[in-house]
């Protein structure tokens, strides 16, 4: 296993909103096994929180209310805006890479300037972006070790698994068996690298592009692509 550069979290093991920067990015994990039924059964997103954590939430939120920092109104419609995300946006722009090469290119540099140029997104006021393409050698695969940081400006709110304790915990150490219970089960010699996902960097993953859609337009290829492709548990399956 090797790790290429340094976490930086200056926090404990707990769920919590969001850590430190720092990145660290695993590679070639293939030990152990561990089998169940994917989809994963149902989480509780409140497991891992204690209650301090939720007293602590609420009366941030009052205090910030009291002093006109914001509204009641102003935290409803954020939550509204974030919900309301999907990963539709994150398979369009997968698409326009797969079958724009400068495009590509462009995103894989500096994934940030390049949406804005073609998708005219406003990320600047955002955590930082990189995108990273898997290929026949290499499969990149994406965690938050320490609480559920996440693109969801591209692909909305995290799915349960990936906030849970054994996925965070598990992935790092043996990502070739946890890929295999999301039913992917890469060749010995595809390398796997497993990156961390901070409060100052979050990733997206472009799939390796499925053989027979040669010719597609991007709404055609959009469709095939999956919110878990994304993230890197999973490939995007050929067309039937």
């Amino acid at each position: 296993m090797s790790t290429h550069g340094g976490h930086g979290h200056g926090q404990g093991p707990g769920d919590h909103g969001e850590h430190d920067r720092g990145e660290h990015d695993h590679s070639e994990h293939d030990r152990g096994e561990h089998n169940h039924e994917h989809p994963h059964a149902p989480i509780d997103d409140l497991a891992g929180y204690r209650p301090e954590s939720l007293l602590l939430e609420q009366a941030l939120r009052e205090l910030l209310i009291e002093h006109g920092v914001l509204t009641a109104s102003d935290i409803q419609r954020q939550i509204d805006q974030t919900e309301s995300r999907t990963p539709v946006l994150g398979a369009q722009i997968v698409a326009r890479a797969w079958r724009d090469a400068a495009f590509r290119h462009a995103l894989l540099d500096e994934a940030k300037p390049a949406l804005g140029t073609a998708f005219a997104l406003d990320l600047a006021n955002t955590p930082e972006l990189t995108v990273l393409e898997n290929t026949a050698q290499v499969h990149h695969v994406v965690c938050c070790t320490l609480c559920s940081c996440y693109p969801r400006n591209i692909l909305g709110i995290p799915p349960a698994w990936y906030k849970s304790r054994e996925y965070r915990s598990r992935v790092v150490i043996e990502p070739r068996a946890v890929l295999r219970e999301f039913g992917t089960d890469l060749p010995p010699e595809r390398e796997i690298r497993v990156v961390d996902s901070t409060a100052d960097m979050r990733y997206l993953v472009i799939p390796l592009r499925p053989a027979g859609t040669e010719g597609w337009d991007e709404a055609r290829l959009a469709a095939l692509v999956t919110r878990d492709s994304m993230i890197g548990v999973a490939q995007v399956l050929p067309p039937a």
